[in-house]
Order: C-alpha cells, then sequence, then structure tokens
C-alpha cells in the first residue's frame, strides 16, 4: 500500500500505533518528529528518509514540526494477510511498555 500522508501544520499526528508489517517513508516536503519504541524521537526533514519495522513495535509520533507549513511524506507499507495496516495502542499497552520509550535528547 502506498500513501500520500499530508500534516498540517502544527499537527501531532495519529496517536500511538502499530502497523502490520513494514513502513518505508520519505519526507517530500517539512519537518517531522518521529518516534519508534526503543528509539529516541529524532527530527526527519525534506529528502530524507525513514523505516520501521512493524509488527509489536510500537509507532509514537509523526508530528509537524512546522507551525506555519504542511509537511508532506510518502510511504510504503507491506501489509500482513488478514490484518489491519495500523492498530492503534492502547493506555494499557502504553504503559506497559513504558520502560521502553527513550526520551528526546536535549
Amino acid at each position: 500500500m502506498t500513501r500520500l500522508l499530508e500534516l498540517p501544520p502544527g499537527d501531532p499526528g495519529i496517536g500511538p500505533h502499530r502497523h502490520s508489517g513494514p513502513v518505508f517513508g520519505y519526507i517530500l516536503e517539512g519537518e517531522i518528529l518521529f518516534e519508534l519504541e526503543g528509539q529516541a524521537p529524532y527530527r526527519i526533514t525534506a529528502g530524507e528518509a525513514f523505516w520501521e519495522p512493524g509488527g509489536d513495535v510500537i509507532h509514537y509520533t509523526a508530528a509537524n514540526l512546522l507551525p506555519d507549513r504542511t509537511s508532506r511524506f510518502v510511504v510504503v507499507m507491506l501489509c500482513a494477510p488478514d490484518i489491519e495496516m495500523i492498530t492503534m495502542v492502547d493506555d494499557q499497552e502504553l504503559a506497559a511498555k513504558a520502560s521502553s520509550r527513550i526520551p528526546m535528547a536535549q
């Protein structure tokens, strides 16, 4: 599945979720804050790529860092058969995996 995603200025993006398979992305314009389970959040800017393994890894954040411009990126998601591509993570699981969330470097 391939999608073009647009985040309006300052948009925090979708809440914590996971994907049924790996995701590959490329930032077309703007800047996003990207955070996966086990990694510190980091900035990705236009012309840079990202990936995530999918499965049980939580994708915490993909937020637009720009207060005055839309950020756009394209993603290619490899979907597992008969499993939703995006599954939202509930508060109980977030609490159980809190120790694997790494704060952003200052």
